[in-house]
């Protein structure tokens, strides 16, 4: 499984984000492409692997890429030419070089590093399915007018949304995408608010809209189905409440349907332009994109996954999209300029690197105008797990703790929500603090329906509530050593943002 983490205010990292194409001629030069006779020879020596070529976005330029990609060994999988890439899939272990010496070619490089077969989230820890007689035992705790379930939910209650849902539970108007392993929209409390207009699979790089193709690969791949109920879990006498039960849901499922489930560039890049096209006002990204926990500017290949992705999810910001994303759950201060990565490459074998996440990017979250969450525990204080870093993260929002245990009938600090098959279960980590965020960002949305992705943004930070750094050292498992430190103010700090965001204001 995989993490997020980010850095926002960005007076470093964002020019270089967003100045990335225009820069690319200034770093060192690509390798000279071998001659046309070798380029023949050595097509198909390699192994199959997916790519990103990134080029200018006027018809000339591609169809001359499109022609450069065959004559080298490729296969074009699908051309986004409103943004300039183009996923293609080749054996040729020269094509990297040899693309990003093409005319027009701005950057190209693989997206993995292990050869196709015939990823990662962000909660810690295994889920804990609730039983049936644990079930009845809370529904015994309900209050009138509440879900069967909705006594385990303290994480509606810590934000509001309970009071949310009584003046606005959000409009049918605003759709949620969710970026993740697939959404089982059967579930009763799910399917009430399920969009399969919206609904696609890019896996592949190419999106599939065939009917049901959203859907989780089995049941182990739970995760998109739990973030679907903390966002829209419908209010209807049912299992539990989302924080935004009135909105709809949309699943782009981007996780490999193996046991990996690793989310490459290439379908995230299909996720985002697909949100885009298809009137999705919010992305939840509780992930980050595989192989690289970050991106480093100066390797050819993670240089080309940041720009593809980065063109895609600015693709949809221009159209309308805000784009949430989980902080990781590393416990790392992502201000600092020195961080171990024994992570990556997932896909393949992974070695020790120190990066400088000023200069190495996680991608999504670290990408320009994407909203970058840390997680909170019942007593809202910062997550044992969660990352965290002053100009790094903009809110926060309730994703569990173990440690912080609530006056619930499970005594459960973790979050309950919906699982395929029809079940309910416990799971936190940041990948749970992102789609409290992203309903929240529903609700104002139903509410300003005119807002753009920044004064949404705004908005929740506006409207968030901020605890102040702890008045002592921070001790998150409670063993007596100092796990972090905050930096900041009452307003903004690392640990916080702006705030937890809070539902009821949201509607207010």
């Amino acid at each position: 499984m995989a993490h997020l983490r980010s850095r926002r205010g960005l007076a470093l990292a964002v020019p270089v984000v967003l100045s990335l194409t225009a820069s690319l001629g200034l770093l060192p030069t690509a390798a000279s492409a071998a001659p046309p006779s070798a380029r023949a020879a050595r097509a198909a020596d390699g192994p199959d692997l997916a790519y990103v070529v990134n080029t200018r976005t006027d018809h000339r330029t591609i169809e001359s890429v499109q022609r450069a990609i065959a004559r080298n060994g490729g296969t074009i999988i699908e051309t986004y030419d409103r943004i300039g890439v183009i996923v293609v899939h080749s054996a040729n272990p020269d094509f990297g070089a040899a693309l990003r010496a093409v005319r027009g070619v701005q950057s190209a490089g693989a997206t993995r590093t292990a050869p196709l077969s015939a990823a990662g989230t962000t909660d810690e820890g295994a889920v804990q399915v609730l039983s049936k007689a644990e079930a009845a035992r809370v529904g015994q705790r309900a209050a009138a007018g509440q879900e069967p379930l909705e006594a385990d939910q303290w994480d509606l209650r810590a934000i509001g949304a309970d009071k949310a849902a009584v003046v606005n539970p959000g409009s049918r108007s605003v759709t949620v995408g969710i970026i993740d392993t697939g959404v089982d929209d059967t579930h009763p409390d799910i399917a009430p608010n399920f969009s399969a207009a919206q609904s696609a699979n890019c896996v592949s790089g190419k999106a599939d809209t065939t009917y049901g193709a959203w859907r989780p690969a089995d049941a182990d791949h739970y995760h998109g189905t739990h973030v679907a109920g903390e966002i829209a879990a419908a209010r209807n006498g049912i299992g539990v409440a989302g924080v935004a039960p009135g909105v709809k849901v949309a699943s782009i499922t981007v996780a490999q349907p193996d046991a990996t489930q690793l989310f490459y560039p290439e379908s995230v890049v299909c996720a985002f332009v697909f949100a885009a096209d298809h009137g999705i006002e919010i992305t939840n990204n509780s992930y980050y994109v595989d192989p690289w926990l970050y991106n480093c500017m100066d390797d050819p290949d993670q240089r080309a996954i940041v720009d593809a992705v980065n063109r895609a999810q600015l693709y949809a910001q221009r159209k309308g999209t805000l784009n949430v994303a989980s902080a990781g759950n590393s416990n790392d201060d992502l201000d600092s300029h020195a961080l171990t990565d024994t992570s990556s490459p997932d896909d393949s074998t992974a070695t020790t690197r120190t990066v400088d996440p000023h200069e190495c990017f996680d991608v999504p979250t670290q990408l320009p105008g994407v909203v970058t969450v840390s997680a909170v525990g019942v007593n809202d204080t910062k997550s044992y797990y969660s990352s965290y870093g002053r100009g790094v993260v903009d809110v926060a929002g309730p994703g569990g703790d173990k440690y912080q245990i609530p006056d619930t009938p499970s005594k459960n600090g973790r979050i309950l929500s919906t699982l395929p098959n029809d079940q309910y279960g416990f799971l936190q980590g940041t990948s749970m603090a992102s789609p409290h965020v992203a309903a929240v960002a529903a609700l104002l949305k139903s509410t300003h329906p005119h807002a753009t992705p920044a004064r949404l943004l705004a908005l929740l930070k506006a409207e968030a509530d901020n605890p102040g750094c702890p008045a002592g050292p921070y001790d998150g498992d409670g063993d007596g050593v100092v796990d972090a430190t905050c930096v900041g103010g009452k307003h903004v700090n690392g640990f916080y943002g702006s705030g937890v965001v809070d539902a009821l204001r949201a509607v207010k």
